[in-house]
C-alpha cells in the first residue's frame, strides 16, 4: 500500500481521513523523499542530455553565445537604468500628475457644463420677458412705430448676447482657475497618500507577512523534523529489537485444518471454512463487505491474524468490520492504554483504535503484503498481527504520543462483532 502511493504520489481522500497527524506527518516525509530522489533523477538525465546536445552542437559548429559587457559578464539592460531611461522617480512623478490633472479635467468639465446649463436659463428667461414686455407695448404703438419697435428690440436682443458672452468668458476663466487650483490640491494629496501609504500601510502589511511566512515555515520545519526523528527512530528501534522482514517466510505454511475449532470469548465454538474452491483475486482495494470477508477468510485466516499466539482462542482485542465511531463508543469509558483492532473498510489491513487521556487516536495497519506494520508511521515489518499488539506492549508507537498498548478492549454485543468473518 505505502509503495503504490509512493508509486502515484497520490493517496486516496478517504484513507488519509483515517491516518493521524503522526501519520500524515510522517507519510508526506516520506512522499517528499521520493519527489527529492525523482526530482534528483530528472536533474542527472537532463544535465547528460545537455552535455550530449553541447557536443553535438560543437561537431555541427552552431552554438549560442551570451552578449557580453566590458566587465565581461553577461550584458542585463534593467529598465529604468540605462542611459537615456527616465528614473523611477520621475516616472512615478509624471503617473501621479497626469492622473491629478485628468481628474481636475474630468471635474471642470462637469462644474462647466452645470454653468453653461445656470447661464442658458439665466438669459433664456431674461430674453423672454423682454420680448413679452415689446410684443405688449407694440400693440400700443401705432403702425409707423413698429420700424422702431423692430429696431430696438434687435438692439436689445444684441446687448443681451453681448452680456450673455461676457458672462460665459468670465465662467470658463473662473473655471480654468478653479481646474488648476484643484490638480494641485489632488496631486499634493495623492502624493501625501503614496508617501503615507509606503511608509505605514505597506510597512505593515509586509512585516504582518513576513511574521506569517516565518510562523508558517516554523511550523513547517517542526513538523517535518519530527517526522523524520520519528522515522529514524523507528528504525533504530527495528534494528535493536531485530524484528524486520525475512521472519514471514516462517507462518506461511501455517494454516488451521477443517477440524480445528475456534474458540470465542463467550464459549461458543464456530469451524473455520475449508480454502474456496475457486482462485481469490484480490482486488486493488476493498469496495464491499463481502469482499472483505472472503479476503479475512481467503488470506488472513491461514495467518492467524486475530488469534491469540497460542492458542485457537481469537485474541480479546481483536474486533470485524466496525466504524471509527462505534470503535471510540467502545473505547469511550477505558483508561488510557485501552485499544482494539479492527478490520478496516479502506485498506487491505486493519486500524488500531487506542485511547488517550482526552480523546482517541486510529492507526492503520497494512497487511497487504507478507508482513504487517502501521501505514507511515512504523516501518518495522511483523510476521502476524498479533506480533505487531505484542510488540507494541513494551515499545511505544510514536515519540510524540507514547502510546504503549496496555489493556485491551473486547466484546460488548453476542454474537460478537467479528462473528462474519468465521462463518
Amino acid at each position: 500500500m505505502l509503495q503504490q502511493i509512493l508509486r502515484d504520489m497520490y493517496i486516496d481522500p478517504e484513507l488519509l481521513a483515517e491516518l493521524n497527524e503522526e501519520q500524515k506527518q510522517i507519510l508526506f516525509y516520506k512522499m517528499r523523499e521520493e519527489q527529492l530522489r525523482r526530482w534528483r533523477e530528472r536533474e542527472e538525465k537532463a544535465r547528460m542530455e545537455e552535455a550530449v546536445l553541447r557536443k553535438t552542437a560543437r561537431r555541427n559548429g552552431k552554438r549560442v553565445q551570451w552578449l557580453r559587457g566590458k566587465d565581461g559578464e553577461v550584458w542585463v539592460w534593467v529598465m529604468g537604468e540605462a542611459p537615456g531611461d527616465k528614473p523611477y522617480e520621475q516616472i512615478s512623478e509624471e503617473l501621479i500628475a497626469e492622473r491629478a490633472r485628468l481628474q481636475a479635467q474630468k471635474e471642470a468639465e462637469e462644474l462647466w457644463r452645470q454653468k453653461e446649463a445656470e447661464i442658458t436659463k439665466k438669459f433664456r428667461d431674461a430674453m423672454a420677458q423682454e420680448k413679452a414686455r415689446i410684443v405688449a407695448e407694440k400693440w400700443k404703438i401705432e403702425m409707423e412705430d413698429r420700424k422702431a419697435a423692430k429696431l430696438e428690440e434687435e438692439k436689445i436682443q444684441e446687448e443681451l448676447k453681448k452680456r450673455e458672452e461676457e458672462e460665459r468668458q468670465k465662467g470658463e476663466e473662473l473655471i480654468r482657475q478653479q481646474e488648476e487650483i484643484r490638480a494641485k490640491e489632488l496631486y499634493l494629496s495623492l502624493k501625501q497618500a503614496q508617501q503615507h501609504s509606503q511608509h505605514s500601510d505597506d510597512d505593515q502589511e509586509w512585516e504582518e507577512q513576513l511574521r506569517r511566512s516565518k510562523a508558517a515555515d516554523e511550523e513547517r520545519s517542526h513538523k517535518a523534523r519530527r517526522a523524520r526523528d520519528e522515522y529514524r527512530r523507528q528504525s533504530l528501534r527495528a534494528i535493536q529489537k531485530g524484528r524486520v522482514a525475512g521472519l514471514s517466510h516462517l507462518f506461511q505454511g501455517t494454516n488451521l485444518s477443517n477440524d480445528q475449532e475456534i474458540k470465542l470469548n463467550n464459549n461458543s465454538a464456530t469451524p473455520l471454512l475449508s480454502p474456496a474452491a475457486n482462485i481469490w483475486e484480490r482486488p486493488s482495494r476493498p469496495f464491499s463487505r463481502d469482499v472483505i470477508i472472503r479476503w479475512f477468510k481467503e488470506e488472513q485466516i491461514p495467518r492467524r491474524a486475530g488469534f491469540e499466539r497460542s492458542t485457537n482462542r481469537i485474541a480479546q482485542w481483536f474486533h470485524g468490520i466496525i466504524s471509527r465511531q462505534e470503535a471510540e463508543e467502545l473505547l469511550m469509558n477505558k483508561s488510557e492504554g485501552a485499544f482494539l483492532v479492527r478490520v478496516s473498510e479502506k485498506i487491505w489491513g486493519y486500524a488500531l483504535s487506542y485511547r488517550q487521556q482526552n480523546g482517541f487516536k486510529h492507526f492503520l495497519v497494512d497487511a497487504s503484503g507478507d508482513f504487517y506494520s502501521f501505514l507511515g508511521v512504523d516501518p518495522n515489518r511483523h510476521p502476524t498481527l498479533t506480533d505487531l499488539i505484542d510488540f507494541h506492549k513494551e515499545e511505544i508507537i510514536t515519540s510524540s504520543g507514547g502510546e504503549l498498548l496496555l489493556e485491551p478492549c473486547g466484546q460488548q454485543k453476542n454474537p460478537p462483532d467479528y462473528s462474519p468473518l468465521f462463518e
